[in-house]
């Protein structure tokens, strides 16, 4: 018999870095496991290793944190077969459900029962593949887009998106990556203000976010 639970690796309780629901404090559950190798990946220790948990383990996990906001995220959490029941089994506990994924996996088995934060992944991420448009046509007006933007061209390929395309979500999301001296992979990084007078320059609908959880802890594993 198969095991029918989730390779999970890690679970906390800390403030939700980024979204619109940045500051809030959310359970965050992340699963092992990725099909993706972007360049600015700050969770490659996620793509590996990880403990087997089963449903009922992890719902015993989370309960004393005295919030009902969880974050599945990963590496990819919809990689893994029982991500669509842990989804249903957090919901029927009341909890409020976000997952964030880079897109390239089809979302309908999960896309009714939780917030999306659908990832997508620019130029600069060396994964810029396109998958996520199968999914564009899914979204709620309730769901997020992202995009990491690491250099010039990301920002011109996203704003191209933003203002040739009829994207469903209320929220979308242009969030900087910082090129500091222990960032991961390589990648020419930007300024916030950059980005920042960018967006106000071009007029675009989008939410300016930093991750805050690394202003606050550092650029460890505390948040996502």
């Amino acid at each position: 018999m198969g095991f029918d639970g989730l390779l999970v690796s890690e679970i906390f309780h800390s403030l939700q870095g980024e979204t619109s629901r940045s500051g809030l404090p959310f359970i965050f559950i992340r699963l092992t496991g990725c099909n993706l190798r972007c360049t600015y990946c700050d969770s490659a220790y996620a793509f590996k290793g990880g403990q087997r948990m089963g449903i009922s383990e992890i719902m015993s996990k989370i309960a004393p944190f005295k919030t009902r906001q969880v974050l599945l995220t990963g590496g990819e959490p919809l990689l893994q077969r029982q991500t669509p029941h842990l989804v249903t089994t957090l919901r029927a506990a009341g909890y409020e459900v976000s997952i964030e994924t880079h897109g390239e996996i089809s979302i309908e088995t999960v896309v009714q029962s939780a917030r999306i934060i659908l990832d997508i992944k620019t130029p600069s991420s060396g994964m810029c593949r396109g998958g996520f448009r199968k999914n564009l046509p899914l979204l709620k007006a309730t769901d997020e887009i992202k995009f990491v933007i690491a250099s010039q061209s990301d920002y011109d390929w996203a704003r191209s998106i933003v203002t040739d395309e009829t994207l469903p979500t209320q929220e979308i999301l242009f969030s900087p990556v910082i090129l500091t001296k222990n960032s991961p992979g390589t990648f020419p990084g930007i300024e916030p203000q950059w980005l920042a007078e960018q967006i106000l320059s071009d007029q675009l609908p989008v939410r300016f976010q930093l991750q805050i959880h690394k202003y606050i802890w550092g650029a460890d594993r505390s948040g996502v």
